[in-house]
C-alpha cells in the first residue's frame, strides 16, 4: 500500500511539473511575442533598427518580415530567418523620394559602361549587352537639345569594359581593361579619342593590364591606379602616371607613383580643388571558370569598402571619412556640384543571409568644404554602373544594371534608360 501511494505521490508530481511547465512555457511566449512588438523591436518606417548609431536588422522568424528594410528580400529573410542580431550596411539608408524624369533612352542598353561629360556633351562608351555581347562604341548626347545625336566607333583592340577613363575638357582618355565578353583577359592598352576631330590615337601601354583601375587627370599626368591584376581577382596597390597634352603623350613610358592604401576595381577617381580622390570599390571580382573555352564567368568572395583617400600637396595618401555605406561599381556614377560630389547608386555588401549582390539605390553627397558625407536621395530604382552628368540644374543618369523591384534589390536588368531630377542642394 505504501508502494502505491508513493507511486501515485510521484506521479501526481510529474504531471504538475509538467503542467507548471506548460504555463512557464506560454508565458515565456507571450513575453516573446510581446517583446517582438514592442517599440524597440518595430522598425521605423524606413525598416531600420538602430542601437548605439549602429544600423542592424532583426532576423526573428516571422517578426523578420517587419524588420526586413524596404526592398530588402522579405520572403527570403522569411525562410531564412535566424535570432541574431545582423550588420544592415547592405540594407537601404531613409532618404527623401526625389521626382525623376524619363528621358530618351541611350541606344542601346550597357553594363559596366563608362562615361565623359564635356560641356553639355556626354560620350557613353563600351559596356556590355549582356555577358556574351560587348559594345566598341561611343554614343554622344547632347543635354541642350536633350536627344541622342552621334556614334563613334572605337579602336577594334581597345577594352570593352573594366576601362579607366578621364578627360581634359577636349580628349577622353581609355586606359587597359577587359577585352571581350564574359570574363576574359584585361590588356594594358590606352588610346585617346579627340572629340572636336572624332580621331582616336594611341598612348604608350600601361606597364602591366589593369581591370577597371582608378583613373584621373591632374596636374597634366594621367593618373592610374588600383583596379584588379591579371586574374582579375587580385588587387592591385600599383600607382603610375603619364604625362599628357591634347591626346598625346610627352613621356615614353609610365613613372611610378605612391602606391594606393588599399587595391581593387570600381571606384570612383575624382578631382576636385587640386585634390584627387579615390571613393569606395572592392576586393576581388568574378574570374574565367577554369577550362571554360569562353572564360564563362565564375563568382569568387568579394569585400565591398567605402573607403575615401585623397592626395593633395604632400603626395601622400590621407584616409578620410568613409562613405555613409560600402558602394562599388561607381566609376562613373558621379559629378561635381557647388562645391561637392554627387554618387549615384552602385553596389554594397552582399546580403548576410543569402549572400546575393545587393543595389544601392541612394544619392550621396561629399561635401568638399568639411570632407563629409550625407544620403540626400533615391533614385527611381536600386542600380549600379550608373553613368552620371550635370547640366544647367539637373542632376542626369543613364544605363547600369538595375533591381528586380521595390522589394528585391538584387540585380536582374540590364537597362538604357535616362532620367533626371531638379538638383538643389543645401
Amino acid at each position: 500500500m505504501s508502494r502505491f501511494h508513493h507511486k501515485h505521490f510521484s506521479a501526481t508530481k510529474l504531471v504538475l511539473f509538467f503542467c507548471f511547465s506548460t504555463v512557464l512555457g506560454v508565458a515565456l511566449v507571450a513575453n516573446l511575442i510581446r517583446e517582438s512588438f514592442s517599440p524597440s523591436h518595430i522598425a521605423t518606417s524606413s525598416n531600420w533598427v538602430v542601437r548605439d548609431h549602429v544600423p542592424v536588422l532583426l532576423f526573428q522568424n516571422d517578426s523578420a518580415i517587419d524588420a526586413v528594410p524596404k526592398g530588402g528580400n522579405a520572403e527570403i529573410a522569411k525562410k531564412n530567418g535566424s535570432k541574431d542580431l545582423l550588420p544592415a550596411t547592405f540594407a537601404d539608408i531613409p532618404a527623401p523620394n526625389w521626382h525623376w524624369e524619363a528621358m530618351p533612352s541611350a541606344p542601346v542598353p550597357r553594363l559596366d559602361g563608362y562615361a565623359i561629360q564635356i560641356k553639355n556633351m556626354f560620350y557613353v562608351l563600351q559596356g556590355y549587352r549582356n555577358l556574351d555581347h560587348v559594345h566598341s562604341h561611343v554614343d554622344v548626347y547632347d543635354f541642350i537639345t536633350n536627344k541622342w545625336v552621334d556614334r563613334i566607333e572605337s579602336p577594334k583592340e581597345m577594352a570593352n569594359s573594366h576601362l579607366g577613363v578621364a578627360t581634359d575638357g577636349r580628349c577622353i582618355y581609355v586606359v587597359s581593361g577587359q577585352y571581350g565578353p564574359q570574363c576574359r583577359g584585361s590588356i594594358n592598352l590606352a588610346f585617346a579619342l579627340d572629340t572636336k576631330t572624332k580621331q582616336w590615337s594611341s598612348l604608350p601601354p600601361l606597364p602591366l593590364p589593369r581591370y577597371a583601375p582608378a583613373t584621373q587627370l591632374w596636374r597634366g599626368r594621367l593618373h592610374v591606379m588600383g583596379g584588379g591584376k591579371e586574374n582579375r581577382h587580385t588587387p592591385a596597390l600599383e600607382h603610375w602616371s603619364l604625362a599628357v597634352k591634347d591626346g598625346k603623350a610627352l613621356e615614353k613610358e609610365w613613372r611610378t607613383e605612391i602606391p594606393i592604401p588599399r587595391g581593387g576595381p570600381h571606384r570612383a577617381c575624382i578631382v576636385a580643388n587640386d585634390r584627387l580622390f579615390v571613393i569606395g570599390g572592392q576586393e576581388g571580382d568574378f574570374m574565367p571558370k577554369p577550362g571554360s573555352p569562353i572564360f564563362k564567368c565564375s563568382r569568387r568572395h568579394e569585400v565591398v569598402y567605402g573607403d575615401v583617400y585623397m592626395l593633395d600637396d604632400e603626395m601622400k595618401w590621407k584616409v578620410l571619412q568613409p562613405m555613409p555605406k560600402p558602394d562599388s561599381h561607381i566609376e562613373c556614377a558621379w559629378v561635381i556640384v557647388n562645391n561637392s560630389i554627387i554618387i549615384t547608386g552602385g553596389t554594397t555588401e552582399k546580403h548576410p543571409v543569402t549572400k546575393r549582390m545587393i543595389l544601392v539605390g541612394e544619392v550621396f553627397q561629399f561635401h568638399l568644404d568639411t570632407l563629409t558625407w550625407s544620403v540626400i536621395g533615391k533614385l527611381p530604382y536600386r542600380i549600379k554602373t550608373t553613368l552620371t552628368g550635370y547640366w544647367d540644374g539637373w542632376l542626369y543618369f543613364t544605363s547600369g544594371q538595375r533591381d528586380r523591384g521595390p522589394d528585391n534589390p538584387q540585380p536582374r536588368q540590364v537597362v538604357g534608360d535616362m532620367w533626371r531630377t531638379k538638383l538643389s542642394l543645401k
